[in-house]
């Protein structure tokens, strides 16, 4: 049995809360490696980004970091635009959690 799933079942299966908390640490993690790899798929700096979506560097690192809880839709819009993409939100039920962390689409 994989280590994480273990993990998950002793920690956090029985607490709403801590399951709670690490779905939405899951959802910071995705959107920081999404940027971070679109930016070096691009063969982007952290500055060149910057300049691209009229921010600091400050802000940039912050969106690349895994544990940056505010991501805000208004700049995901202008990171999604720097790199020709659009953004999709939908609406799923809470009893569908993130699969994993390795999707990366």
């Amino acid at each position: 049995m994989d280590a994480a799933v273990i993990l998950q079942d002793r920690y956090y299966k029985e607490d709403s809360k801590r399951q709670a908390s690490l779905e939405r640490e899951r959802v910071d993690a995705k959107i920081a490696r999404n940027i971070y790899n679109y930016r070096t798929k691009n063969v982007l700096t952290q500055k060149q980004l910057t300049k691209m979506v009229n921010t600091t560097p400050s802000v940039v690192s912050r969106l690349e970091n895994a544990d940056y809880p505010g991501h805000s839709l208004k700049m995901l819009k202008r990171i999604a635009v720097a790199f020709d993409l659009r953004i999709e939100v939908k609406f799923v039920p809470a009893k569908q959690r993130l699969r994993g962390t390795a999707d990366l689409r």
